[in-house]
């Protein structure tokens, strides 16, 4: 048996007994008379690493704590040197460019926040800069121009965030 059919027997193996896992707890589900509602259910989303299946962290699922809710304008940005400046895929805080990063001056690096009007429980972090200029504005990272620019400039309000 070479490498490639032993790993993708893993990958099966792990499948398998992930449905069998989800099968279980439906199967388990229909036999109990339980008020769904009432479940609190752990979502975790997991990953398939060689032969390992685990959970992994999740922030937008973790429970968080509104500490402050303000009115902000809101735009969008992308990774051109004519909007930010001559690295354009580093943020400020000197990380890479990813969906889920905002920028903002009034808020310190690694400041989560929330937008719910536009993105319900999604948490955004501040590991970006604006121009000085710009007080009260967050600008949100989009992969391409046109989806920074189709977002447009609104006023939202902004939720600060703290993890319980």
């Amino acid at each position: 048996m070479d490498i490639k059919s032993s790993k993708l027997n893993i990958i099966a193996a792990a499948a398998g007994l992930l449905f069998a896992m989800i099968f279980v707890s439906a199967a388990n589900f229909q036999e109990t008379e339980t008020d769904l509602a009432s479940l609190e259910l752990e979502k975790k989303p997991i990953i398939i690493q060689g032969n390992t299946l685990s959970a992994i962290s999740d922030t937008s699922l973790i429970d968080y704590q509104i500490t402050q809710k303000i009115k902000v304008i809101v735009t969008g940005y992308s990774s051109t040197p004519d909007q930010t400046d001559s690295t354009p895929f580093v943020t400020a805080s000197g990380t890479e460019v990813k969906q889920g990063i905002v920028a903002a001056n009034f808020l310190p690096f690694g400041a989560k926040v929330r937008i719910p009007e536009l993105y319900g429980d999604k948490v955004f972090v501040v590991e970006d800069r604006m121009h000085p200029r710009k007080r009260y504005q967050v600008d949100i990272w989009f992969p391409s121009r046109e989806e920074a620019l189709n977002f447009g400039a609104k006023t939202l309000d902004l939720e600060i965030i703290q993890q319980n």
